[in-house]
């Protein structure tokens, strides 16, 4: 065999570290360990990642696959080195979804790209990765991290998040079939502005004038990073029990678009959400980027979640119990509305 040539280039004099990606795979192996269900025993390596829906619990089950990421939210980690929580935003961010169909979280996949790889960095989002996985009952299974030089500059770094599901046929949502006007519509509070609008809350920062590391107007002793960074509220433990009971006709998850455009997707042809938007106040997050910004209410409600991360749909009659199971589970939840004709 010819031996290489001792001028010859390498991976890692083209910006590629090999072993910095064999030393985060180390250290996140026992991260991805403590998110083990059954089904799945969440063990990094392979080629790819099997699930048992048997041993789940399921007999006649749909797959349900969901993928998003943080967007701009992460700007703020990094300009801020706070990296420990947007690892949980991304997991929500496609939970959430799936909990929008009815479906239980599985399984969950992060791909973690960036020009060149600081492992205390990776492993901080990667455990706010398996925090998420953990409050949502799902396994942490793999993943992709790339360096790319060229693509990403300095400290940037991206992220994608890749979840699987499942669902009895019986059980998928939404139940178009069984909704009809006067079903009520029930909130259920956000942590903050989650993980959308961003860019706008970036330029609203910007012309208050305030730095990151000031104290948030809105939160108290936070700084305004701290307060922004709020991680995305995971609804599964409280809200999956309630449509595998058969209480909930329907659900969106209040993401971009806000509550304009997201309550519609899960709403039967001939029929509309009707929001009492005088029936809850904004909160104070939110009524400092209206009013900061001089954003208008339409903006907002178009931008934002305005305090509500997701919305169910329900029957008058098992509206108090919907609402009792909430509140008992630690939600703000609240009638926010009805459906209406239309």
């Amino acid at each position: 065999m010819t031996e290489p040539q001792s001028n010859g280039l390498t991976y890692a004099q083209s910006g590629v570290d090999i072993d910095a990606g064999e030393a985060l795979v180390d250290a996140i192996k026992p991260l991805a360990k403590a998110t083990r269900r059954p089904g799945a025993e969440a063990s990094l390596g392979g080629f790819g990642a099997l699930f048992d829906l048997k041993a789940a619990g399921y007999d006649d089950p749909l797959i349900v696959t969901t993928t998003d990421g943080v967007g701009t939210k992460l700007r703020i980690a990094i300009d801020t080195n706070r990296h420990d929580t947007v690892g949980i935003d991304l997991v929500a961010m496609c939970v959430n979804d799936l909990l929008a169909q009815g479906a239980e979280p599985l399984m969950f996949l992060d791909y973690y790209a960036t020009s060149k790889l600081d492992v205390d960095t990776a492993r901080r989002v990667v455990a706010g990765i398996a925090e998420g996985c953990k409050r949502a009952g799902c396994a942490l299974v793999g993943g992709e991290t790339a360096e790319m030089p060229g693509m990403y500059e300095g400290e940037d770094y991206d992220l994608a998040g890749f979840s699987v599901g499942a669902v009895n046929r019986d059980k998928v949502l939404p139940k178009l079939e069984a909704q009809a006007a006067g079903d009520l519509i029930i909130a259920l509070g956000s942590s903050g502005p989650h993980s959308n609008g961003y860019s706008l809350i970036r330029k609203v920062v910007e012309r208050s004038g305030l730095n990151w590391a000031d104290d948030a107007p809105f939160a108290t002793e936070k700084s305004l990073a701290q307060a922004l960074l709020e991680p995305t509220r995971i609804y599964i433990s409280s809200v999956l029990p309630l449509m595998k009971a058969g209480l909930v006709t329907g659900g969106a998850h209040i993401t971009g678009g806000g509550l304009i455009e997201n309550p519609g997707r899960a709403i039967a042809e001939g029929l509309k959400a009707e929001f009492d938007f005088d029936g809850w106040t904004f909160p104070p997050v939110f009524q400092w980027l209206m009013q900061t910004g001089n954003i208008d209410k339409h903006e907002m409600l178009r931008t934002f979640n305005c305090g509500v991360g997701f919305v169910l749909y329900v029957k008058p009659h098992n509206a108090d119990a919907v609402l009792a199971a909430l509140l008992n589970a630690g939600e703000d939840a609240f009638i926010c509305g009805q459906l209406v004709a239309g």
